[in-house]
């Protein structure tokens, strides 16, 4: 069979630890042999970005400007323990939160579906999907450690040489302390980007932050929301039916337990990180759930939005077996196919991306997946597969079709 043709490169950013792993078992056994994979690789494990001072990681966002798709694999975002671990110069930020940073946009996550895996909560009849902020708040913040009794003060300069001030706090003893920021352009886009997607999928979205606390700064996120809506969305909502609503986080959690899913639930950086986890899980697993990133200016990057296994990683290098599921890296991987056949208008790798996604989940439905999955789906009869297996399984399904 002849593979597939490409005719413009994928931006391919390898990982880190366990999903490292899969990323290589995917492209050996489910890519490499059906596609002439074209890719401008990457490597963003933490090595490689401590020995570039993290220049790499800032290459592979401008790379993914100049092609417009991106895959990328899960990645470690170092603490104290991971700088002594791994020797490094200095405790790097998060690759995510930097390609986000640079991208702009906003990321679209939601659960994969499969018959047998059921959500913890009953009444979910149909996934949840969550719109995440990418730009700013603690992945951009700015910290000190506060040695001793003192005042810290947040200052404003502006370009005329003016000042404003406010006290953060008057410190009687060692402390910490955190500066965070946010770009009115960067929640405008994120407004837009889930308006849109909510007109696209005819779903109602929700928005939720903590404004009675946070006066000025989520305060803001709500403004420029609703002054949005109500200038450029509210007939084209009204018109499909839809709806678009602000609540404050704590009551949106109450509500999202109580619904029966099918909307958008629009969060800023942090909490769209910590919820779109908390769905993934309640739906069946981490990682049985799609990631995509979505900017202004059409650029997409399609990921996992789990973190690299490190539990499964260490017992890899001891030489003992392990069951990872690979689902989330394989529909990273068939998202930027995808929609690299749709912009190239490439007809068959579409159709190789829908195929593949399909036959991983016939795989599970037919009884073989991980064990995982295996603990919690209500098929009889299921074979547990360690991660290596279970990716030739797919294999053979996907040849069998």
């Amino acid at each position: 069979m002849d593979k597939i043709k490409m005719t413009t490169p994928l931006v391919e950013m390898d990982g880190d630890e366990m999903t490292r792993i899969l990323w290589k078992l995917i492209k050996d056994e489910l890519l490499l042999p059906f596609i002439d994979l074209k890719t401008e690789y990457y490597d963003l494990g933490l090595e490689h970005r401590n020995e570039t001072d993290d220049k790499v990681t800032f290459d592979s966002a401008y790379a993914t400007k100049k092609y417009g798709v991106a895959v990328k694999c899960a990645t470690i975002t170092p603490n104290a323990a991971r700088v002594e671990e791994y020797n490094l110069k200095e405790m790097w930020k998060s690759p995510n939160g930097t390609i986000r940073a640079i991208l702009d946009g906003t990321v679209f996550r939601a659960p994969i579906k499969v018959k047998g895996i059921e959500p913890c909560v009953k009444n979910w009849e149909q996934p949840i999907t969550i719109a995440r902020h990418a730009y700013g708040d603690v992945y951009k913040a700015s910290e000190m450690k506060i040695p001793g009794p003192g005042k810290v003060e947040l200052v404003y300069t502006a370009e005329d040489g003016t000042k404003e001030s406010v006290t953060v706090h008057e410190f009687d003893g060692p402390g910490i302390v955190q500066g965070m920021h946010n770009l009115s352009g960067s929640i405008e886009s994120f407004a837009r980007s889930c308006f849109n997607y909510a007109l696209d999928t005819k779903q109602t979205l929700w928005f939720a932050t903590k404004d009675t606390i946070s006066k000025k700064y989520d305060h803001t996120f709500k403004d420029i929301f609703q002054d949005i809506y109500d200038a450029e969305y509210k007939e084209k909502f009204e018109a499909l039916g839809i709806e678009y609503f602000y609540t404050l986080i704590d009551d949106a959690v109450a509500r999202v337990m109580k619904s029966k899913g099918g909307f958008i639930w629009a969060c800023k950086n942090y909490d769209g990180d910590v919820m779109s986890d908390m769905l993934s899980s309640a739906f069946g697993s981490l990682a049985m759930m799609t990631s995509v990133l979505v900017s202004p200016e059409g650029y997409y990057e399609y990921e996992a939005a789990h973190g690299t296994v490190q539990r499964h990683y260490y017992k890899y290098l001891k030489g003992e077996e392990t069951s990872t599921n690979p689902v989330a890296t394989i529909f990273a991987w068939t998202g930027a196919l995808r929609k690299r056949g749709e912009i190239d208008e490439i007809e068959e790798l579409m159709a190789f991306a829908d195929k593949l996604e399909k036959a991983t989940i016939d795989t599970i439905e037919n009884g073989e997946m991980t064990k995982d999955l295996a603990l919690i789906t209500e098929l009889k009869c299921v074979k547990v597969l360690n991660t290596e297996d279970f990716i030739k399984a797919i294999r053979t399904t996907f040849e069998a079709m």
